[in-house]
């Protein structure tokens, strides 16, 4: 029989010592004990009920993770809620009623809870990351698409996790009958290794091999480690014959995946593969003012000044991650101190984000790395000869010295030989024009650049 998940009034000595904070801090002791992951994954969803008669009962998002909490997290989550004064002999975690959510959840939601931040609402789409979201917009429309899977793939904070996740809240939006699973590689390796001890591998095959839209974060994990690689190499391709959709992320691309093997790659590599770049300047400003306008229509007494947001634009360039970090940093300032955020004042709140998130990036680093790129020498930088194989990558790296760094242009002649100011304006200017007419000499540009800042 379920539960009765109804929260119970606070009667002081009925409820033993646990309260809603108690259970809070016990959270805290009970993640550095279980680590980092285990911890977003299973433990920070979990919402405190009750402790009556012993029996400590807590509310997770889905059934499931109530179930795979008590099976796998009971002795060291009651042990730690004893060492907060509040003893339990038993644990029961289970899904309240669902009273009528604020946005369907989709019909398969395991492993990880979905954040409802992450919605296709709130993604701020820029130059870097358009075709992703474009992609990823036609997957959630839930109807058959001419590529499978889809492959996303980039840096920390870039977005691929938040497309993901806006997959799955679209498809429950609008088709809340179609089967979606969403989870991590990692979590898809647990699961397949506690389906081997229990003997209950037929189980996991229908289970994966029944949905109708797959999800699976962070798929670099599974490289190297081969009874995994098997069995997702398996169910790919069962989704992918039924024609279910399959969308994949990961920290680089299918060919860049070490010890992932060839029949894997080249599976990965069938469909539509899509690099989130570094954001822009753009749409860092796009996004810090999504954020600030959606923060102030919940606080209107939230004030900040002019230029804050362009500051922090400019100088935080590491991930939207950490640009939404500094914003939500200065949010819970202004709500303290209850007056307007200069750019003093945000330079003081954020300085230790500011002073990491700088990178000094220096002429010789664009050289080197330009030479890289074109298979070139570091001599033929500061030499003198004029061939077009050598002179064109030079103005390159003159033309991104004066971009990405605060040098003039005697500064960058000088280091480029003893190169006259006027030389380096006419290759600054050069490669400006070539960039709108050679889709190549755009493309090295771009390309560079993002080596050059990531």
């Amino acid at each position: 029989m379920a539960p009765d998940m109804t929260r119970q009034v606070n009667t002081g000595a009925e409820r033993d010592a646990m309260t809603d904070a108690g259970w809070a801090a016990a959270k805290g002791s009970i993640g550095r004990d279980v680590g980092a992951h285990n911890y977003k994954a299973w433990i920070e969803p979990l919402d405190f009920r009750s402790l009556e008669d012993g029996t400590l009962r807590l509310v997770s998002p889905t059934d499931f993770i109530g179930r795979w909490v008590v099976q796998n997290f009971s002795d060291v989550i009651l042990q730690h809620v004893a060492a907060a004064g509040a003893p339990a002999t038993r644990l029961v975690c289970a899904a309240a009623p669902a009273a009528a959510p604020a946005r369907p959840v989709p019909a398969m939601r395991t492993e990880n809870p979905l954040d409802r931040r992450f919605t296709f609402d709130s993604f701020v789409v820029g130059k870097s990351n358009e075709l992703a979201h474009a992609a990823a917009r036609r997957v959630a429309t839930g109807d058959s698409v001419s590529f499978n899977p889809l492959f996303l793939h980039g840096g920390v904070g870039l977005g691929k996790t938040h497309l993901m996740q806006a997959i799955a809240w679209e498809l429950a939006d609008k088709q809340p009958e179609i089967r979606v699973m969403f989870l991590s590689a990692e979590q898809f390796m647990y699961r397949f290794v506690q389906a081997l001890r229990d003997k209950s591998t037929m189980d996991f095959k229908h289970l994966f091999r029944t949905v109708d839209v797959l999800l699976v974060d962070d798929v670099q994990f599974i490289a190297g480690k081969e009874s995994t690689q098997e069995e997702f190499f398996h169910t790919f391709n069962a989704l992918v014959d039924q024609g279910k959709q399959v969308v994949i992320s990961a920290d680089r691309s299918p060919a860049q995946i070490g010890d992932l093997e060839e029949r894997i790659t080249s599976r990965l590599q069938s469909g539509l593969v899509v690099d989130l770049h570094p954001a822009d300047y753009e749409l860092r400003l796009g996004v810090l003012q999504h954020r600030v306008d959606t923060f102030a229509a919940r606080h209107p007494d939230f004030r900040i000044a002019d230029g804050v947001l362009e500051f922090l634009a400019a100088r935080i360039s590491t991930s939207i991650r950490v640009l939404e970090g500094a914003v939500t940093r200065l949010f819970a300032y202004g709500d303290l101190v209850k007056r307007e955020i200069t750019v003093e004042q945000a330079t003081d709140v954020l300085g230790d984000l500011l002073r990491a998130s700088e990178k000094k990036l220096t002429i010789d680093e664009i050289m080197k790395k330009t030479c890289e790129h074109y298979n070139l020498r570091m001599s033929d930088m500061t030499s003198s000869r004029r061939s077009r194989s050598v002179a064109r990558p030079r103005q390159m790296a003159m033309y991104l010295s004066k971009k990405l760094t605060p040098r003039s242009y005697p500064e960058i002649g000088r280091k480029f030989g003893g190169k006259d100011h006027t030389t380096v304006l006419y290759a600054v200017r050069k490669i400006e024009e070539l960039m709108a007419t050679d889709q190549q000499i755009a493309e090295d540009a771009e390309l560079l650049q993002r080596k050059l800042e990531s």
